[in-house]
């Protein structure tokens, strides 16, 4: 149904409709849903003025029909046109404060030789921008009511080149298209595109790539200076959004910087956040634009050493906040103004930066301590996509001998097998009981430069063995660093193996520390940044230049792109950028973007299956017995358990779909707009993997099923499970540190007695130090943040995307199965069979809980629901 505000009638009123004129002529009703920019900006008074003078002399929005059944000799190959008609009582129409949208009339004198219309286009001649929500005709003769849907933002007439033109919510493929708007549809790809040239205004409505030359500030000193990733074989990555601003003067292949707090990075529009997501994230981002104060946070740790000396000082964080000194207060007002600070600040003005208490901590403050939930944590914690079967002993690398001499791994038979319920290492392997946690060739390469900042660390190997009770039991752990001579001479390495009592105890604690550093980061810059956010753009941009909007993939995958070139636009400005926010919480500091591209390098798109990453890691093996074809080799895996059922139900939703629009093979090698998409994303968008044949072929519908099913996969599921966890277990920075400052203490030093007489003392002042807490938790606080206009997984943001009734009752199913998985999950999070689902923390697994049957739109930490797109 369309929307009707309370003050108005919008039902279809024949008498009003088919009213005549005076002169015969017949009229049409119609009703444009919008929001005034005037709702979301009250101080722009000379929009108003400018808008009153506009509405009384007649001259506001104008919009024209566009036929989609007879052409106009005079219009070329386009269709016929009507007559403009304008919106009706632009500034007497009431605005609802709290919904921001209104409903405004239009009335068009109707003629019978535009047949049914297609498409309209719209002028503006406000002073001020608008945006379009919907547009519905009540009752066009012969054919009843017709519905536009344009969520667009639509600027004054004379910011653009060529006229605004939206079409009805009908799909087509390219040859299906009406000939009428065939001239119409081209045109709009064409103008989405964008020339390529100059600095891109808000306005304008281009899509194109660049390279991630962006990160660095040579201008500002050669300490701030990053590579450029993308279009090198010693630098790939996907691209991003061009906004075409100038060169740096330093650096000429680098492009120039905007001031640090501003928010005005280019974007397509309608690619922004939308008012009440703007909200959300300016209300909760605050806590991380506290870049802005550390200075002035730095000055405060200062007096406090920058330690936290004992856990119950870290607890202070949740349970009273962190005191402010005197004056504090007042200095931090100068920075910022107090609307901003109060939201950081409790109203008395005493306690910084309090947060909420992690779920991590809720029902057991010790429990993330116990080896079974460091183990849990690989399955069912915030990265659960990197543990993989052992299936060589001892771990082998693959890093070049010539370059990093013997990476060999030191653990082993005598250290492990004493653990192992009477298992040898054979038949440990063959039994399918062995697995790793690797990040050793990840760093390695990296580890000389990273230990000269202010980290010191170490790359880390877990082998694990996996008890009959379905948990995972660590058996050692190996720390390795460089030979201080040089690389070329290979790894020192050291083993550990469980302890519980004494100083040995405390070394084994200390062991995992440094596993949980490496696997932050590795989360942060890889699991999380560049398998979801950085991948998915270049889709998101060839989307928008290749496939019109009422092409049925853009119309699939549409919902799946919402708000991420802004978020990742936000993220190169004050998140990844360098000295930005990750740089100084994440532990390779300014080599974390090169390091995330060097992993680049051996991406695969179609590994990003679930079910081909499982086979690949070895957590899985091929099994026609079983519900996805697969035997998963830990049974009580919950990223895997859950990420399958939701994979299937993606699945056969793009299944069902896709075979509606495409009836055959040919169908599909014969679309022309969809084999554009599909060169385009392979040779610019993901440009440095050209040349790779693992690429599907896009001949058959098979291709375009898969390639869907994994885009929707990695923009909803897949991120979901990375992201909104990052609270609930990293909020408590012991249990997911995401630097260390010291290395292990050796015995027989001072550092070593320290640690036997202090261990918690040692356990602090080796992780991550009071200040990159402060940020580090600000900042996940905000990721892990659902807004209040969410739209999860199974819904969309109008029910009228299509008029099409088959995609739709597959929708429909599609919603359904996943309220089903949602059922089955919370049933498997109450059996007690399954110790991974719940573990020592007593925190149920829901990362993967798609939230389509109870989310009402509150926002906050719920720890669950799986949102369409990559968002936050």
């Amino acid at each position: 149904m369309g929307f009707c505000p309370a003050n108005m009638v919008c039902g279809t009123d024949k008498n009003t409709v088919k009213d005549k004129q005076a002169n015969g002529s017949r009229k049409i009703k119609g009703i444009a849903v919008l929001m005034k920019k005037s709702v979301l900006d009250i101080t722009d008074v000379s929009a108003s003025c400018l808008d009153r003078l506009y509405d009384i002399i007649g001259k506001g929005v104008s919009l024209q029909l566009i036929s989609a059944v007879h052409r106009n000799p005079a219009n070329g190959t386009g269709g016929k046109l009507g007559k403009p008609a304008y919106l009706e009582k632009w500034l007497s129409t009431f605005t609802p404060v709290t919904a921001g949208e209104t409903a405004f009339n239009v009335t068009f004198d109707w003629d019978e030789a535009i047949g049914v219309p297609g498409a309209f286009i719209i002028k503006n001649y406000h002073h001020s921008q608008f945006y379009l929500r919907t547009f519905t005709l009540e009752d066009v003769p012969g054919h009843g009511r017709i519905h536009f849907v344009c969520n667009s933002w639509v600027y004054p007439v004379h910011r653009y080149k060529n006229d605004r033109v939206f079409f009805t919510n009908k799909t087509y493929l390219p040859h299906n298209t009406p000939e009428p708007l065939r001239k119409y549809r081209e045109e709009e790809l064409v103008n989405l595109r964008g020339d390529g040239k100059g600095m891109l205004k808000d306005w304008d409505r281009a899509y194109d790539y660049a390279y991630y030359n962006d990160l660095g500030n040579p201008d500002k000193s050669q300490e701030y200076a990053r590579p450029v990733l993308g279009g090198s074989e010693e630098y790939p990555y996907p691209r991003r959004g061009r906004t075409g601003r100038k060169p740096t003067k330093t650096d000429p292949s680098s492009e120039s910087r905007l001031p640090l707090l501003s928010l005005d990075i280019y974007v397509p529009r309608d690619e922004r956040f939308g008012h009440l997501k703007m909200s959300d994230f300016l209300a909760y981002a605050l806590k991380a634009i506290v870049q802005v104060l550390v200075p002035e946070l730095k000055a405060i740790c200062d007096k406090t050493r920058n330690e936290f000396d004992t856990f119950e000082d870290l607890m202070k964080l949740y349970e009273g906040g962190f005191k402010l000194p005197n004056g504090a207060v007042k200095k931090l007002e100068d920075l910022v103004p107090w609307e901003l600070l109060k939201e950081l600040i409790r109203s008395d003005g005493e306690q910084f930066l309090k947060f909420p208490l992690p779920d991590v901590i809720k029902e057991d403050r010790t429990a993330w301590r116990t080896d079974e939930e460091f183990a849990r944590e690989m399955l069912a914690g915030i990265n659960p996509v990197v543990i993989r079967r052992l299936e060589e002993f001892p771990p082998i690398s693959k890093l070049d001998p010539t370059k990093y001499g013997n990476q060999s791994s030191m653990i082993t038979r005598a250290h492990i097998e004493k653990n192992m319920d009477g298992y040898t290492v054979d038949q440990a392997i063959k039994g399918n009981r062995l697995f790793i946690l690797d990040h050793h060739d990840v760093l390695m390469p990296y580890l000389s430069r990273i230990n000269l900042t202010s980290t010191k660390t170490y790359a880390t190997r877990t082998v694990l063995f996996l008890k009959y009770d379905g948990t995972l039991k660590p058996l050692a752990i190996e720390l390795s660093l460089p030979d201080p001579q040089g690389d070329h001479l290979g790894a020192i390495s050291q083993v550990h193996t469980p302890a519980e009592e004494g100083v040995e105890g405390s070394v084994w604690q200390m062991a995992k520390c440094y596993v949980g550093v490496n696997d932050s980061g590795y989360h942060q810059l890889i699991s999380h940044w560049l398998h979801t956010h950085a991948v998915i753009e270049p889709f998101v941009i060839a989307t928008n230049r290749q496939l019109s909007v009422v092409h049925p993939i853009y119309k699939l995958l549409h919902p799946h792109f919402r708000d991420t070139m802004n978020i990742n636009a936000l993220a190169r400005q004050i998140l990844i950028n360098g000295g930005g926010l990750l740089e100084m919480t994440v532990f390779p500091s300014k080599f974390s973007m090169e390091m995330s591209s060097s992993v680049y390098k051996n991406w695969v798109f179609t590994e990003q299956a679930l079910p081909t990453d499982l086979l690949k890691r070895g957590m899985a093996v091929k099994d026609s017995s079983y519900v996805h074809g697969l035997r998963l080799l830990i049974e009580d895996y919950p990223y895997a358990v859950d990420g399958l059922e939701i994979w299937s139900a993606i699945e056969t939703w793009v299944d069902e779909y896709c075979s509606f629009y495409y009836l055959t093979n040919e169908s599909v090698r014969s679309d022309p707009e969809l084999q554009s998409w599909w060169t385009e994303l392979r040779n610019e968008g993901h440009g440095d993997k050209k040349h790779e044949t693992w690429w599907p072929e896009m001949k058959t519908r098979a291709d375009l099923i898969e390639t869907c099913t994994i885009i929707i996969w990695i923009a909803s599921a897949l991120h979901a499970a990375v992201n909104f966890g990052q609270y609930p277990y990293a909020g408590y920075m012991p249990n997911r540190p995401s630097m260390s400052r010291r290395f292990m203490p050796e015995r027989g030093t001072a550092e070593y007695a320290e640690l036997e007489s202090n261990p918690d003392g040692v356990f602090l002042k080796t992780i991550t130090a009071q200040l990159q807490t402060l940020l580090g938790i600000a900042l996940i606080e905000v990721l892990s943040r659902h807004s209040t206009d969410e739209i999860y997984l199974g819904q969309r943001d109008t029910p009228e995307w299509t008029d099409d009734r088959e995609p739709l009752a597959a929708f429909e199913r599609f919603g359904s199965r996943l309220v089903e998985i949602e059922n089955k999950i919370m049933e498997r999070n109450n059996d007690r069979r399954w110790k991974n689902r719940s573990g020592p923390i007593k925190l149920p697994y829901t990362l993967l809980y798609p939230g389509a049957s109870d989310f009402s739109r509150v926002g906050g930490l719920t720890g669950r629901g799986i949102p369409n797109s990559v968002s936050i």
